[in-house]
């Protein structure tokens, strides 16, 4: 990894093994609720949907097993996003230039010890792309302090006026070319 870029992995283990703790509790729930006849129904109805909720979220999670890299390229500027899937990969650059502004994202609840921190960028096409997304399980996205310092350091690079002339007087980084 050269000093200019920054790469951050997935944890795609994590997603499964979500995928199959949710499968073991799904099936689990399944054969407890299997009969729901008489007065409880309802209840026992319930808890068999839950499990069948669960078992097919876990093989959902287990068949779309993805991997995301994400490289933060300085001299390039730009952001190459890529998705490994069992169907192939597919790549995604955002430009340095098209990012307008980024913001700070949360979902969970700290109550329930399940919170994740995420970037958005606001593009000039009026889109908003979400960096580190809840469920990819990035290092460091449940600490906000965190994400936070890479959202600035990404917000400082974009907005650095030198870029290119700091790139252009740099010998040990081939990859670097000056752009119109």
């Amino acid at each position: 990894m050269h000093p200019d870029q920054q790469v951050f992995k997935s944890h795609g283990g994590k997603q499964a093994g979500l995928g199959w703790f949710s499968l073991g509790v799904g099936l689990v729930l399944l054969v407890a609720f299997r009969s729901f006849d008489g007065s409880g129904m309802t209840n026992s109805l319930a808890g068999f949907l839950l499990g069948l909720f669960l078992f097919l979220l876990g093989l959902a999670a287990l068949f779309a097993h993805t991997k995301q890299t994400m490289v933060f390229d300085r001299c390039k500027q730009q952001i190459v996003i890529e998705e490994m899937t069992r169907k192939g990969t597919r790549k995604r650059i955002i430009l340095f230039q098209e990012i307008t502004g980024s913001s700070m994202g949360y979902f969970g609840k700290p109550s329930n010890c399940v919170n994740f921190h995420f970037i958005r960028l606001h593009l000039r096409s009026g889109e908003q792309y979400i960096l580190f997304a809840p469920g990819w399980f990035y290092d460091g996205c449940s600490n906000r302090q965190i994400m936070e310092a890479r959202r600035q350091q990404l917000e400082s690079w974009i907005k650095e006026g030198e870029i290119h002339s700091f790139c252009q007087t740099r010998a040990d980084y081939a990859g670097c070319t000056r752009k119109s």
